[in-house]
């Protein structure tokens, strides 16, 4: 086995016990007893379990800012399903990753992994910012926005742990929400009906 495959089986494996328990009750011992390795081999990649966890939580991750990288073809409000509909199928294909990755905020949490979770929420933003032609948005735009990602983390985790919503209407209910929150918005932040106005475009 290569180097790099030996590696992405540790990382594989520690996604696996991420997202049956909290991080911080994972250790070495398990890692390799799951991976059925040597505790020496896993040193060879990694100098400590903190390290195997952000790169745990960087696969997930990367997966899931590529997937928001594509842009789809047709309406606006297409496009912005397609862009959910891609975070459900990427989550759901790192299950336990990406249960893993919204317990991050253990006691195990730092400013790197922190950042790293955050870099798909700030993608997430930038996706609608884009599709709605907004540039300048407001404090309380970005909040909104901002929550917005945590009810769709919310959803995920639902989804992934209790089959609930079922997912085949997961990314219009998702959609739908973003809606709510935007004329919620709009009603408080002069700055914020350009959004809203530009939302007819995007069906709302």
């Amino acid at each position: 086995m290569s180097p790099e495959a030996r590696r992405q089986d540790l990382i594989a494996a520690a996604l696996e016990l991420f997202g049956s328990r909290p991080p911080e009750d994972v250790s070495v011992d398990d890692v390799v007893k799951r991976a059925e390795v040597s505790r020496p081999l896993f040193y060879r990649y990694f100098s400590s379990i903190r390290e195997l966890h952000l790169a745990a939580l960087r696969s997930v991750t990367d997966g899931l800012i590529d997937r928001l990288a594509l842009r789809e073809e047709g309406t606006p409000t297409q496009r912005l399903r397609a862009a959910v509909r891609g975070l459900i199928d990427v989550a759901g294909e790192y299950r336990a990753g990406y249960i893993a990755l919204l317990r991050s905020g253990s006691v195990v949490a730092t400013s790197e992994t922190n950042a790293v979770v955050d870099q798909v929420r700030n993608r997430a933003v930038e996706v609608i910012l884009a599709e709605t032609g907004v540039t300048d948005p407001s404090p309380l735009l970005l909040a909104t926005l901002r929550c917005w990602t945590a009810v769709v983390e919310g959803a995920l985790l639902t989804w992934l742990q209790d089959g609930i919503p079922r997912d085949v209407e997961l990314e219009h209910w998702l959609v739908d929400q973003l809606v709510a929150m935007l004329n919620a918005t709009a009603a408080h932040d002069p700055a914020a009906v350009a959004l809203a106005v530009g939302s007819a475009e995007l069906e709302f």
